[in-house]
């Protein structure tokens, strides 16, 4: 199992809650969430091991969101054509995407790992700055993922049956 499907195995992503995900409502909230998130892990600096308690309303939050919008009605928008892409990437054994595309995703998705990585050092360090800086470089590293999965979604739309169903908002048609 790679990096990608861990992922989604952990978020427990099945076939209803990606067509949900797919709401616009659903990926911008959830980018927005990443500050308070940072906020939260940073506080074990302000209240020590209370912190768990922000860290785990947030992370609860980032579980459940992308289950608590409906499925949109069109799969037209950037965030559902990210949300549709990165579904193809995962699928990408069964329906296979173009190269560029693969290459792109491990580049944002290996920059994001190492901004973490940074972000990390910053917290136990207590280096804020260094931490917050590079917590957004992870964040603008996510949305730059997304943004190729958008790119990638234009790309193999067309390529399968099921892939034309969700284009179309069709949710009910699956591999």
């Amino acid at each position: 199992m790679d990096l990608f499907r861990g992922a989604e195995s952990l978020m427990r992503m099945d076939d209803r809650t990606w067509s949900r995900h797919a709401n616009p409502w659903s990926v911008y909230t959830r980018i927005a969430s990443s500050l308070p998130l940072f906020l939260a892990i940073w506080s074990i600096h302000w209240i020590g091991w209370w912190s768990v308690l922000p860290i785990g309303i947030i992370s609860m939050w980032i579980f459940i969101n992308p289950r608590f919008f409906p499925a949109p009605s069109s799969a037209k928008s950037w965030a559902a054509s990210g949300v549709l892409g990165e579904r193809a990437f995962l699928n990408r054994k069964r329906v296979p995407i173009p190269h560029e595309h693969l290459v792109f995703a491990y580049l944002t998705s290996g920059l994001g790992g190492l901004f973490l990585l940074v972000t990390i050092w910053g917290i136990v360090s207590a280096a804020f700055w260094l931490a917050l800086t590079s917590w957004l470089a992870v964040v603008v590293s996510k949305v730059w993922f997304v943004d190729r999965m958008a790119w990638l979604w234009q790309d193999v739309k067309d390529a399968h049956p099921v892939y034309q169903a969700w284009d179309d908002a069709d949710w009910s048609k699956t591999f």
